[in-house]
């Protein structure tokens, strides 16, 4: 189950709500995350990854069944599980549990595929 209360304003309807009352400044960065919502809730995902020493990282979106599938290439023997201690990482499972298969505690379900070809 997830902590995220969905009677909880969302953090765009919160930009939306505030703007008005914002700085110049703040103005720029939540026109910004209004614009590019989908990008900047990436680009915490992104630093995080590259901190943890995943070196390429792409998700697909097949928009006929709605499925996403993901691949990374990470230093070490250490996988995208590993991460689930991390606070940031255990959010965006929360927030992306009704749109991919999770397991119990809402980490992706991750099946191991055996490479059949690779070429750098």
């Amino acid at each position: 189950m997830s902590d995220i209360d969905k009677n909880e304003p969302t953090l765009l309807e919160n930009i939306r709500s505030g703007y008005d009352t914002f700085s110049k400044g703040q103005k720029r960065i939540a026109g910004y995350i209004l614009d590019n919502y989908v990008s900047a809730a990436y680009m915490t995902a992104a630093r995080l990854s590259k901190e943890t020493g995943v070196s390429e990282y792409s998700i697909f979106w097949d928009k006929e069944t709605n499925l996403l599938f993901a691949v990374q290439e990470q230093a070490g023997d250490s996988g995208s599980q590993d991460l689930g201690t991390n606070p940031i990482v255990k959010k965006w499972w929360d927030y992306m549990a009704d749109i991919m298969d999770v397991n119990p505690d809402n980490s992706p379900v991750s099946i191991p595929l055996k490479e059949v070809f690779y070429m750098k």
